[in-house]
């Protein structure tokens, strides 16, 4: 069985990461969307609700499985069999930041890095942008699913209930 990990933040999980996700699925027999706690990001969602976010989103896809994690990832990789990682890469300067890192991977434990460009429309997509736009009261419907714009606009007017008392 060909096991891939694909590790992210996923702070929030974008129509992009659903696109690698869906390709990537159909070429591995199990693929694991393993999401990183990522403490020094200050992520706007817990580590529980990326991943409780991930699993609804990704329900339909029984190859698919969800996972939290902090540390390396080729520790998460060897306890769940996987020898490869996917990843995306929307520009030269994801290249230049993901090469090293696949480099890295495979000399200490002998795992391969597929490289998977986003589909064109989708390509734009990030999850910076998807919190940007929604911390300024903007829709993110064309960005991300339906339930995660639900999610993230509710954490956004919890954040700020005078701006959520003034978009009634």
């Amino acid at each position: 069985m060909k096991t891939a990990v694909y590790a992210g933040t996923f702070d929030p999980l974008t129509l992009g990461h659903q696109d690698i996700i869906e390709r990537a699925s159909e070429l591995f027999d199990r693929l694991i969307i393993a999401i990183a706690a990522s403490p020094a990001k200050r992520p706007l969602l817990s580590l529980q609700e990326r991943v409780d976010l991930a699993k609804e989103v990704l329900q339909a896809h029984p190859q698919i499985e969800v996972c939290g994690f902090s540390g390396l990832l080729i520790d998460l990789m060897q306890e769940q069999e996987a020898r490869f990682i996917v990843r995306g890469v929307r520009s030269g300067a994801d290249v230049d930041y993901e090469l090293p890192l696949a480099q890295l991977n495979r000399q200490l434990a002998g795992v391969e890095t597929l490289f998977l460009a986003p589909t064109p429309s989708k390509s734009f997509i990030a999850a910076s942008y998807v919190r940007e736009v929604a911390s300024l009261g903007g829709d993110i419907s064309a960005l991300v699913s339906p339930k995660v714009a639900q999610v993230i606009h509710k954490k956004y007017n919890a954040a700020n209930p005078i701006a959520s008392q003034s978009n009634l």
